[in-house]
């Protein structure tokens, strides 16, 4: 039940992400412009202490920002509550006289065995969550007891969704027939989210024969082997003697990032570079030895041998895509033939997630939502991905996303999840 605060003064706080706020006394406003969020609060909360002081009484302050609203109760010597926690003010002329002792009943003993004994283990109760993020939390870790936000919630479940960890190995292609799509983008920041929450044991793969572009667009360590330097390998990692290091001979590590890149090499021509189905699937053998998670950056001929062999090994599609017609309708296409391919292949259509990422800065946002409700009818599901300049040449790195880019990929990754 809620304190009875008196309504005047009337008190509203919005609080910005860019560290400014407003408070409004009675319908007047007083602007604040702080060097950080945490000041800002602070600020805000010691004149709304000024104000209680000044009245003589706790007043009510109803506190906003982008996670939602929410009630508070400010003292006239600074502490501060949630006012739905607080109890509530009780009339001692109208509180009734306590009820006369009566006799106490007699009790009726039993048997030792006929009691039942509750279990210590579940007798305390789970502690109430509280907030992290934002506003709320900052208040939260200064003693208010506020629970999180419906978003701060959906993040939590997207976080605890990307850091399982499946009985077996598991095989997510990344796939567009057509070139620029965003397929490399897409498989390292997969990968990335997976292993930054999941912990190791993930791997990106290029398996594009025509100029694959991932070895490039990530960290490479001291030496230079590629898909082809695996492949002699193949039946000593695979021996029971192989240990689990043996395998960093071959693969890049991202160590920011904590995935490992099996590179091709975008100097051979595509001749000198093929892979029969019989060499994917030696590969893709140890692939899954070593990991738990293989992110496979499929290339863009179809018809290649290791492009379809890819399919035959997959559990989990991604169409990638950009908002660019040309690159939607080959993932439509794309999927449109699965479905006719085969049963597995089928299904991996019908349960694929599509991933359409705004590529241009002067991109319509309402373009790219268009173009994920129209695989609505194709694919399981279609998510988002707004315009970021890290994503669109140079090294591909998790944290130097704007956070807004980032959430939109723990979403996307949550969606892939499902499909695991």
């Amino acid at each position: 039940m809620a304190l009875n605060l008196p309504l005047s003064p009337h008190l509203s706080a919005r609080f910005s992400p860019d560290a400014t706020g407003e408070l409004t006394i009675d319908g007047a406003p007083e602007w604040f412009a702080e060097e950080s969020t945490q000041r800002l609060r602070e600020v805000v909360l010691s004149r709304v202490g000024e104000i209680a002081a000044s009245a003589g009484h706790p007043v009510q302050l109803m506190v906003s920002d982008d996670e939602g609203e929410w009630l508070l109760a400010v003292h006239p010597d600074g502490t501060i509550g949630d006012e739905e926690e607080l109890p509530p003010e009780v009339d001692a002329d109208a509180a009734p006289a306590p009820a006369a002792a009566s006799p106490a009943a007699p009790v009726a003993l039993l048997p030792r065995k006929a009691l039942e004994r509750e279990s210590f283990l579940y007798a305390e109760k789970p502690r109430t969550d509280r907030a992290r993020r934002g506003v709320r939390g900052a208040l939260a870790r200064a003693g208010i007891p506020l629970e999180p936000s419906a978003a701060e919630l959906r993040e939590r479940e997207e976080l605890d969704a990307v850091s399982r960890h499946w009985a077996g190995p598991r095989t997510i292609a990344v796939v567009n027939g057509k070139g620029g799509a965003n397929k490399t983008p897409t498989t390292a920041l997969l990968s990335a989210v997976f292993a930054r929450n999941g912990g190791s044991g993930v791997l990106a793969w290029d398996n594009n024969e025509t100029r694959g572009t991932l070895g490039w667009r990530t960290e490479q360590d001291d030496h230079d082997a590629t898909v082809h330097s695996l492949l002699p390998a193949t039946d000593s990692l695979l021996s029971a003697e192989a240990r689990t290091a043996d395998i960093g001979r071959f693969v890049h590590h991202q160590n920011a990032d904590k995935y490992d890149v099996l590179r091709s090499n975008p100097t051979m021509l595509a001749t000198e570079q093929r892979i029969s189905s019989a060499d994917f699937d030696r590969l893709h053998t140890v692939a899954s030895k070593f990991y738990r998670l293989v992110f496979i950056d499929s290339g863009n001929d179809e018809s290649a041998e290791r492009w379809l062999r890819m399919i035959d090994h997959t559990d989990q599609l991604v169409i990638a895509t950009t908002a660019l017609g040309e690159h939607a309708e080959a993932g439509a296409l794309l999927l449109e033939a699965l479905l006719q391919r085969d049963a597995n292949s089928a299904r991996l259509a019908r349960d694929a997630v599509v991933i359409v990422s705004q590529s241009e800065r002067t991109g319509s946002a309402s373009n790219v939502r268009r173009v994920a409700a129209g695989f609505a009818s194709l694919a399981r599901r279609a998510v988002t991905i707004p315009f970021d300049p890290e994503m669109h040449g140079g090294r591909l790195a998790f944290d130097t996303l704007a956070p807004r880019t980032r959430r939109s990929w723990l979403h996307a990754a949550a969606d892939v999840a499902e499909g695991l």
